[in-house]
């Protein structure tokens, strides 16, 4: 285990460098992200027969990857930025990747702020290529979840959203504080956990779009439970109660939004 405790002596965040920039782990964990959920949608669509062509979801991924890497950066400053006020008057900032003249990456996505973005790119798609937008999400809520295992672990890597200080033999040392990997247990819940139950589900659904609320509902579950051991944003802190943070509210949202979509849904295909 000693190895293990202290990884993050022994490794290093920069893959390498291209020419004078260098590339982080961490990007190169959200790129296969990207590419594997685009795989495992086309997977899915040959094993379960889904009417959307290979040309319509190469085209659909384009759509979706903007809208994600759009919507996660502009939720991250506006739920969790300290600094939103300056990215609203500054827009030309929100994607500069500078800092003091030094190539630095763009810092700063959050998942809740991708979902939001994800959405509003499929229904434009949607919109104008008249596939239904359910089937759109259903692919998406069983493509996604293993996919994210690659985000959290590049989060791990990227020795960022630490997990709180534990005594646990198979924590992190993190500056001399031995703490939960609580990327890695994200990575688990939210990921290889939320795709099981989806998968398992898939066949059973009664209307299109409904996996795409049950992935509502059992991500915010998982993100939830998981960040029980994550330190909350050293900007933010607690939100309430001395314990809940702004992650657990935003899934807590999701949560109730899901919910309650799925029951009138449900609903309305009864009638």
């Amino acid at each position: 285990m000693a190895f293990w405790n202290h990884i993050y002596e022994q490794f290093d965040p920069v893959a390498f460098h291209l020419f004078s920039i260098p590339v982080h782990w961490y990007g190169m964990m959200y790129v296969l992200a990207l590419i594997s959920a685009l795989y495992i949608a086309k997977w899915i669509v040959r094993k379960d027969h889904i009417a959307i062509s290979k040309n319509q979801l190469d085209d659909y991924f384009i759509w979706v990857e903007i809208g994600v890497i759009l919507g996660a950066r502009l939720g991250y400053i506006l739920f969790y930025d300290t600094h939103t006020l300056y990215y609203l008057t500054h827009p030309w900032q929100i994607f500069n990747p500078f800092m003091d003249g030094e190539f630095v990456g763009i810092r700063g996505m959050s998942f809740h702020g991708a979902v939001i973005g994800l959405l509003i790119a499929s229904y434009l798609y949607h919109r104008r290529h008249k596939l239904p937008f359910g089937r759109l999400m259903d692919l998406v809520a069983v493509s996604v979840p293993l996919a994210y295992v690659f985000g959290r672990i590049g989060n791990f890597l990227n020795q960022e959203l630490i997990g709180k200080a534990t005594e646990v033999p198979w924590g992190i040392y993190v500056h001399g504080t031995l703490r939960h990997p609580s990327q890695l247990y994200e990575a688990f819940l939210e990921g290889v956990v939320v795709f099981v139950l989806i998968y398992m589900y898939r066949q059973k659904k009664r209307f299109e779009g409904e996996l795409i609320l049950l992935y509502g509902v059992l991500y915010g579950v998982a993100r939830f439970i998981a960040e029980i051991w994550r330190e909350p944003d050293v900007q933010i802190g607690y939100i309430c109660c001395g314990w809940l943070t702004q992650g657990q509210l935003l899934s807590l949202l999701m949560i109730v939004g899901a919910a309650a979509t799925w029951a009138w849904m449900r609903q309305r295909t009864t009638r």
